[in-house]
């Protein structure tokens, strides 16, 4: 028994020793590594099989099941009226196939160098492309690089919609893959070249040659032109010569470097290609005004709502517009009326363009984008012109009223002047007048005045005031030349109208419009417009005051010709000189009218759309103010009449003091200037006065001094010289200058023989030979402006000077005689005359103590 316990630890210890490794996790073995890559070669081969077949066969699938889509076009989208009544069908309808034999080589290799070079070496697919755009678009961080071929596009283009799945772009590849098994390179190339769009309605490289060109053979085709084809792809809105010239030529420059690099053409046909300019004119469709209406509406539903042209011509969608017929049929007949336009000396025919929008919602009712405007051709509405004098109230006078510091009825400067290193000129009769009233600058159109307040109110305060107004300036902009329309870039009709349409609007600026809804074809809405109250850019008071003044301009200035009957009006007038250098000639690059009423704004532009020695505008803007007249009273001929309202707080005109009254002028020889006084103006104002002078041989008056009192002594007058003078007071807290008063000449001639004096008459002796007038209230002596030696003595021979004598008009010597016949002092008043007391007696005593008598 004493052996137990032993066994029963031994039991123990046995029972703790560990698990054989045969019971827990074997080992990773490399028998084990390659079966399971084998079966996973085997799943991913499986897979790539299943995927290709999937990918043969689908694409089969497609294009047998489609066969016919290439001759099919899909449902035309359509435009609506502001009524919801339909204006026009988007029928693609300008396509016009070509064989492989039609298209020359060069127009082939111009495409295979832009879309896809290595096309004669792939099936369909171009890997290679693929494996370098992506490398391209990691390094880029973004998408820099498509790796899409001819055939994968042509795929795309025929059987694919436009959702962006993510089995579309498989989808893609096996259609590309079955058109590779199917037809040959040349016949992709022929489909590809015939379905590809090319933008402004152009299917198909023969559209598109006779869209762009005018060219219905492809043979007769430059390379520069070739290039231009081969550049739309891409992106057909942004790269058509029509509507963005400029990107055309540089992308066309890049299509170019393409052929070159890959032997295509030579450096030197690659040089004189890229530097061609295109000619709008060369350009062939249906010629129709209303089309630039059409076509900024389809860009405008473009940008709102991501669809491409392409889907929105083929879409099926409904396209709801603020196009207003009555005034679009009153654009298209008097732009297609010759006489509104001047003639031309060759076939280059002046242009013009015309928008007009409603300012309360900012839709836009009617536009013309050129005379015989083509359809998708060059919308002269949007293009940038130099806008002169229009832009006087948006850089200038309408940010100054906003700043509350001045009113139509302030006073402005109008002096020939320079501000640092410019110098503006004014133009025509109305020319450095010295001080001129708000109203009546702007009504006139002067230059100075309009430089002068920017400078006053500061260049950043009408260049911030501008940018709210929707006018796209940049810093180069920051100069006084914006106050006479200078700008680097300028600003288009669409853009002008816009920022005249928040004056008409009481402040308001709502952003030009024209698309109300896009509705695709299972009425489903894809974009509508937000009507909101608009973005306030000024006070009320602003608008209602520029609207007063832009009225008198329509009224009364150099708008006249804009004034519609029974309707208030107010707009303004610009021109641009031509700026070619070493012409000497009063004609125009530009001529304007920016204006409105109170239910609609409009903005005309007229002139060439290449400005040269033979192609000015002869006639000033009042063309355009006449064109404006025209179309807005058709326009509007079915529209109630309306009336600008009137915010309150406006401040009224105060009521305009009378001039100043009285002015005289005398000379003092022992002081060699010229005293001037006037009667002080009445009331509680405090103004200053300002005192202009023009001497005989200058042409106009210029301000000499500006005084509070109302006196004022030049000294800067010259001996054997003539001078005119006129006085106006100045009134500070409004801003108002009045009108000048009576004019006053004097001459300044020391130089005249002495003049021999008669013998003092001791009956009458007050009396002066060279100024014989006697004051009535003295008995010793006379009161003029005359120098002593020439003044006659009193009875005593005594002659003493009045204390005011240079001072004042009347000037004059006192007489102060002791003898019998003056036996008193005389004491002069304020404006140098002696004073008795209502017997005519002085008052004082001398050493005799008698009482002079008056």
């Amino acid at each position: 028994m004493p052996n137990e316990p032993s066994n029963s630890r031994s039991s123990r210890t046995a029972a703790k020793k560990p698990k054989s490794k045969s019971k827990g996790r074997k080992p990773f073995t490399w028998k084990k590594g390659l079966l399971l890559l084998f079966f996973t070669i085997a799943i991913a081969v499986f897979c790539a099989i299943a995927g290709y077949l999937w990918i043969i066969l689908n694409g089969e699938r497609i294009l047998k099941e489609n066969g016919d889509k290439y001759e099919v076009m899909d449902e035309a989208s359509i435009i609506y009226d502001v009524n919801k009544k339909e204006v026009t069908k988007l029928y693609v309808e300008n396509r016009e196939p070509v064989t492989f034999d039609e298209i020359p080589e060069m127009v082939r290799n111009a495409f295979i160098a832009t879309e896809d070079r290595r096309f004669n070496e792939h099936q369909g697919v171009d890997l290679w492309s693929i494996g370098r755009a992506a490398v391209k678009d990691v390094i880029a961080r973004s998408k820099v690089e498509g790796g899409s071929t001819i055939t994968q596009q042509l795929a795309k283009n025929l059987f694919l919609s436009h959702d962006k799945t993510f089995f579309r772009k498989a989808t893609e590849v096996s259609i590309a893959l079955a058109l590779e098994n199917h037809k040959t390179k040349d016949e992709i190339l022929e489909m590809y070249l015939n379905r590809i769009f090319f933008g402004k309605g152009a299917y198909g490289i023969k559209a598109a040659s006779k869209r762009y060109f005018g060219k219905s053979d492809l043979k007769d085709l430059e390379i520069w032109e070739i290039a231009t084809l081969a550049a739309m792809p891409k992106a057909p809105s942004s790269y058509n010569p029509l509507s963005n010239p400029e990107k055309s030529k540089e992308r066309r420059g890049v299509v170019l470097k393409l052929m070159a690099d890959q032997g295509y053409i030579t450096q030197a046909q690659m040089n004189e290609a890229a530097k061609v300019d295109y000619n709008p004119d060369a350009q062939t469709e249906t010629k129709r005004v209303s089309s630039a209406f059409i076509d900024y509406a389809i860009d405008e539903a473009g940008d709102k709502t991501g669809l491409t042209e392409d889907e929105l011509y083929r879409g099926g969608y409904k396209i709801y517009t603020t196009l207003v017929p009555e005034a679009q049929n009153a654009v298209e007949e008097e732009f297609a009326n010759d006489d509104n336009f001047e003639k031309s000396k060759d076939d280059q025919q002046m242009q013009g363009s015309m928008v007009i929008m409603d300012q309360h919602t900012g839709g836009l009712v009617a536009m013309a984008g050129g005379r015989d405007y083509i359809r998708k051709g060059l919308n002269r509405a949007k293009v940038p012109r130099q806008p002169g004098s229009t832009f006087k109230p948006i850089a200038s006078y309408g940010p100054a009223l906003d700043t509350g510091n001045y009113f139509p009825w302030s006073t402005l400067r109008d002096d020939k002047q320079s501000f640092g290193d410019y110098s503006p000129s004014d133009l025509g009769s109305n020319k450095y007048i010295g001080p001129v009233s708000f109203t009546y600058a702007l009504q006139k159109s002067i230059n100075l005045p309009s430089v002068w307040l920017l400078n006053e109110i500061g260049v950043k305060t009408g260049f911030d005031f501008a940018k709210k107004l929707g006018i796209p300036l940049v810093p180069e902009d920051r100069n006084l030349t914006i106050a006479l329309g200078g700008l680097t870039y300028g600003a288009s009709p669409i853009q002008m109208a816009t920022a005249y349409s928040a004056f008409a609007n009481g402040g308001y600026y709502d952003p030009a419009h024209s698309v109300l809804e896009v509705v695709d074809r299972d009425n489903k809405s894809v974009y509508s417009f937000d009507e909101g109250k608009g973005e306030r850019v000024m006070k009320e008071q602003t608008a209602y005051y520029m609207t007063n003044v832009l009225q008198e301009v329509v009224n009364n200035g150099t708008g006249k010709s804009a004034k519609i009957s029974g309707r208030p009006t107010a707009g303004k007038t610009g021109t641009q000189q031509h700026g070619i250098k070493g012409l000497k000639s009063s004609g125009n690059r530009d001529v304007w009218f920016v204006g409105y009423t109170p239910e609609w704004t409009g903005a005309v532009w007229m002139g060439y759309d290449k400005t040269d020695r033979d192609h000015l505008v002869k006639k000033g803007s009042s063309q355009a103010a006449s064109l404006f007249k025209k179309v807005m009273t058709k326009a509007l001929a079915n529209k109630k009449k309306g009336e600008f309202s009137k915010p309150t707080g406006v401040v009224e005109e105060k009521v305009k003091q009378d001039k100043v009254n009285g002015l005289v002028a005398s000379y003092a020889a022992a002081t060699q200037s010229v005293t001037l006084n006037w009667s002080a103006l009445s009331g509680d104002s405090q103004p200053t006065y300002r005192i202009y002078r023009k001497e005989s041989t200058e042409s106009k008056f210029s301000m000499v001094g500006e005084v509070t009192s109302n006196s004022y002594e030049d000294i800067q007058v010259v001996p054997n010289a003539q001078y005119e003078y006129y006085v106006t007071a100045f009134l500070a807290n409004v801003n108002l200058e009045t009108d000048p008063s009576a004019k006053v000449s004097i001459r300044i001639d020391n130089d005249l023989p002495d003049i021999e004096q008669p013998p003092v008459d001791p009956n009458n002796p007050v009396t002066d030979p060279n100024n014989p007038v006697q004051d009535p209230n003295e008995n010793g002596g006379v009161v003029d402006g005359s120098d002593p030696s020439t003044e006659n003595p009193d009875g005593n021979g005594n002659v003493t000077p009045d204390p005011g004598a240079t001072d004042n008009p009347n000037g004059g010597w006192v007489d102060q005689g002791t003898g019998t016949t003056d036996q008193g002092t005389i004491i002069p008043d304020n404006n140098g005359n002696a004073n008795g007391d209502n017997q005519g007696h002085g008052k004082g005593k001398d050493k005799d103590k008698g009482k002079g008598k008056g």
